[in-house]
């Protein structure tokens, strides 16, 4: 039986902490915030509440495992409901798609909606999304992956390898597959699940549409912050030991590997096994300062942070019971958005895609009156004045203009909430790095632009012997499902007791 100090209480670190402790470990969380979650944060104020990390659950099976592993179906835990359509889009041209989460019937939709032929067309990629995905799904994201290589071993076949296609970027893939602009403005947003642009991002990507199709959108009553929840109430019931208020400076280490973390309060606690949730830039810039760590840190200098979100939380009043939950604003120029989100000299995106998340949930607003909608635009990360790549999101005033400036955009695309208008609150980049730690507010660690960048995430046992990584910024990525994924491979990778 090992002792397992798991750094941060994120979703991938719970989701370890509760594996390892029905492995027998001896696990201890910590913590430095008050509460568990990480990113899936929750904001409660006059009766209205909001998700403030992600808005829908894909590949519930994945905590379906993580709660059957350990000791009981998340069934008796909390309700998991499907979200029927998943998605409504407005094209720039004002073309409205409403999709299906049942791939049978998006041709008819496609169809119906853009323009005979595009049903056709989506079915092509859907087909060959999916032989993607019998090649690198979930297989591939379930153990470890030594960089591009490892992803090509699992398509040695010629057939393989040209389905994988490692040159081709997620913008090419839609040109190949799809002739209308609209469904390859519809296929390239999915790059935003990684953080990434849809021109630098590998076409490998494609799968994340078809995964979402095939397996479904879901949605947890109460909000998705009940998933947190849960989680953390299996890890105490498994035994696990929480330390909130308390932050890590240093991972502790010898010639042999770990040997304990050091506290905030000057004290330190042993340790067999360290299982770091945070950032994997943090762990190995700051808190794991051995040398063994220097490649990996190197490796990260390498590429590119995925990108952040500005977020609006909006207290509406008045009720439309057919408000879709999920709903996507694109504009007229797609380039515009993340040339200014990605470039050099980055600034906030005049005229961003507007993604807004609205819940037919009675617990998350004061009365059927009202509604809470969650609102997020992709942003630049948060840095100091002059840092390449990001913006001062503390600058005085721009927090309130680009807030005004969003609530303008929505309305020019036939979404104008300020007459419904009760409140509103406003969170930026610099806020998500301030709640989570996340470097610059980056939501997924890093991007996935340029070819190998989406297979150079760092690994989840690391150099040091004794180390192990968890959460959006290591293998296999960000999101949900990926981060619980992360926990089945370092739980596999330290094994029992």
């Amino acid at each position: 039986m090992a002792r397992v100090a798991v750094i941060g209480a994120g979703m991938g670190a719970l989701a370890a902490a509760a594996r390892l402790a029905r492995q027998g470990h001896r696990v201890t969380v910590y913590e430095r915030s008050a509460v568990c979650g990480g990113k899936l944060g929750t904001v409660r104020r006059d009766g209205f509440v909001f998700d403030t990390g992600p808005s829908l659950l894909t590949m519930p099976e994945v905590y379906r495992r993580l709660f059957a592993d350990t000791g009981a179906p998340v069934e008796r835990c909390l309700p998991l409901r499907p979200v029927e359509p998943a998605c409504g889009y407005r094209f720039a041209d004002g073309t409205r798609l409403v999709m299906p989460g049942d791939p049978r019937l998006v041709p008819g939709v496609l169809d119906h909606a853009l323009g005979e032929g595009t049903g056709a067309q989506w079915a092509r990629l859907h087909a060959a999304s999916g032989e993607l995905w019998r090649l690198v799904g979930e297989s591939v994201l379930r153990r470890p992956l030594g960089g591009p290589a490892g992803l090509l071993r699992h398509s040695v076949r010629p057939r393989g390898l040209a389905a994988v296609a490692p040159w081709r970027t997620l913008r090419g893939t839609g040109r190949r597959y799809l002739r209308d602009p609209r469904l390859r403005v519809w296929l390239e947003r999915y790059a935003t699940y990684s953080g990434s642009d849809p021109r630098r991002a590998p076409g490998v990507m494609a799968v994340v549409p078809y995964v979402e199709q095939r397996y479904g959108a879901w949605y947890v009553p109460g909000g998705l912050r009940l998933l947190a929840e849960a989680v953390e109430r299996r890890c105490a019931e498994l035994g696990v030991r929480f330390r909130h208020g308390c932050e890590i400076t240093a991972v502790d280490t010898s010639g042999r590997g770990v040997t304990g973390v050091r506290l905030t309060d000057g004290g330190t606690a042993a340790a067999d096994v360290v299982v770091s949730g945070v950032d994997a830039a943090v762990l190995y810039g700051r808190l794991a300062a051995d040398r063994r760590g220097r490649r990996p840190l190197a490796a990260l200098a390498r590429v590119q942070p995925s990108l952040s979100g500005f977020v609006l939380l909006l207290a509406l009043r008045g009720r439309d019971p057919r408000t879709p939950h999920h709903r996507v604003l694109f504009p007229a120029d797609y380039d515009a958005e993340f040339d200014a989100v990605f470039g050099a000299r980055a600034r906030p995106a005049a005229d961003p895609t507007v993604y807004i998340s609205a819940p037919d949930d009675a617990a998350l607003r004061p009365d059927d009156a009202h509604e809470a909608w969650f609102v997020l635009v992709n942003a630049p990360r948060h840095g100091q004045l002059g840092a390449p790549g990001t913006v001062d999101w503390t600058a005085p005033g721009l927090k309130e203009s680009y807030a005004e400036r969003i609530l303008d955009v929505m309305a020019a695309r036939s979404t104008d909430v300020r007459p419904r208008l009760l409140w509103y609150e406003a969170r930026t980049p610099f806020d998500l790095e301030h709640e989570t730690g996340s470097p610059g507010g980056a939501i997924y660690g890093t991007s996935s632009n340029g070819v190998r960048a989406a297979f150079l995430r760092p690994a989840n046992r690391s150099p040091v012997p004794g180390l192990f990584l968890v959460g959006g910024s290591a293998h296999p990525g960000g999101g949900l499902p990926l981060v619980a994924l992360s926990a089945e491979i370092v739980a596999a990778q330290i094994g029992g007791a």
